[in-house]
């Protein structure tokens, strides 16, 4: 399990994440007043993508699939 929670992303990689997570919060914090239910999931997503780039950890990476950055 420690292997799998290892470090996989370079300061690029994190960047991306870091700023895909930034953009799925703004789009949660619009999309509240149509749907909650969007508004939670989008949040949920742009929290996870924040977690990845301060962790410097990809979860499709660590799964096996090749990403680009």
């Amino acid at each position: 399990m420690k292997r799998f929670f290892a470090r996989n992303l370079d300061g690029k990689g994190r960047v991306v994440r870091g700023l895909m997570g930034l953009a799925l919060l703004v789009g949660a914090g619009f999309s509240f007043g149509q749907s909650a239910l969007l508004g939670i999931l989008l949040a949920a997503a742009g929290l996870f993508g924040l977690f990845e780039a301060v962790r410097g950890w990809c979860f499709a990476r660590a799964c096996g699939l090749k990403t680009r950055l």
